[in-house]
């Protein structure tokens, strides 16, 4: 059902069963899945594709043109997965030339007052709190938390199942499978709870536990710590996408643990 007081372009292309609320915009060459929820006062631009049974609260702005100079009016487009809900006031970007889309996958969680860049590319089943934001190029794996007032530099890569701190500054790329907080941010841990609740076994998160005990506890550089891992560790899915995360970085990954002279104290 579309509300009377709501403008849809008539090149759009609205599934039947889509609801729309009063005061929102839909630009032309948009395209919007079925059982899809779009609040009052919400603005989807051109180039949005909006999967099925996602919900957009109220003042959102979807596909918008980047925010980059270097950007001409070229044909991009914003892709939004299926399930996926966006809270109020979340802004999200369309592509460049670099990428030609900004892409956010299926059952996806972002929450208020989020910003998503253009060209970044989100997994599926990823939870941004409020206030979470992306600058340009970013990519983020599946299943990755990031807390409230995240920040993100452009170009990062956070790795899947990553869990981010609130408040953090993520300057430098996340591996996957782990904890990051601090600052700098730094590796405090795997992120255990999260694996369990995924249905990783012990012994599993013991495995993953040791590779990074070995890139960031023990003290050696990046291309040792890789070497003792290939040589010490059984191979797995896990060890093999660990390795292949760290040697692909482009900015370097972030810091190993520290303990602080007041950890010490009793």
């Amino acid at each position: 059902m579309i509300h009377p007081l709501t403008y849809v372009h008539p090149d759009a292309k609205i599934a039947p069963n889509v609801k729309i609320d009063p005061f929102t915009t839909i630009h032309k060459n948009v395209e919007i899945g079925e059982g899809t929820w779009i609040g009052s006062n919400v603005t989807i631009m051109e180039g949005a594709r909006i999967g099925k049974n996602c919900q957009i609260f109220p003042s959102s702005v979807i596909s918008a043109i980047p925010q980059d100079l270097k950007f001409k009016g070229e044909d991009t487009i914003t892709i939004i997965g299926d399930n996926t809900t966006i809270r109020e006031c979340v802004t999200i970007n369309r592509g460049t030339t670099d990428r030609n889309a900004t892409k956010i996958g299926n059952n996806c969680l972002i929450m208020a007052y989020t910003h998503i860049a253009h060209d970044c590319e989100v997994g599926n089943n990823c939870i941004f709190s409020n206030n979470t934001t992306l600058a340009g190029h970013i990519i983020v794996g599946d299943c990755v938390v990031l807390a409230g007032l995240t920040a993100v530099q452009q170009f990062v890569r956070i790795g899947s199942h990553a869990f981010v701190t609130g408040g953090s500054l993520v300057r430098k790329d996340i591996p996957p499978y782990v904890k990051a907080a601090r600052e700098p941010l730094s590796y405090v841990g795997v992120n255990s709870v999260g694996l369990k609740r995924r249905g990783y076994s012990i012994d599993k998160i013991n495995h993953i536990l040791d590779i990074y005990r070995i890139l960031f506890v023990r003290g050696y550089n990046v291309s040792k710590a890789l070497s003792i891992i290939e040589t010490e560790i059984p191979v797995s899915d896990e060890r093999d996408e660990i390795i292949s995360f760290v040697r692909d970085t482009g900015r370097g990954i972030m810091k190993g643990y520290i303990r602080r002279h007041s950890e010490d104290l009793p």
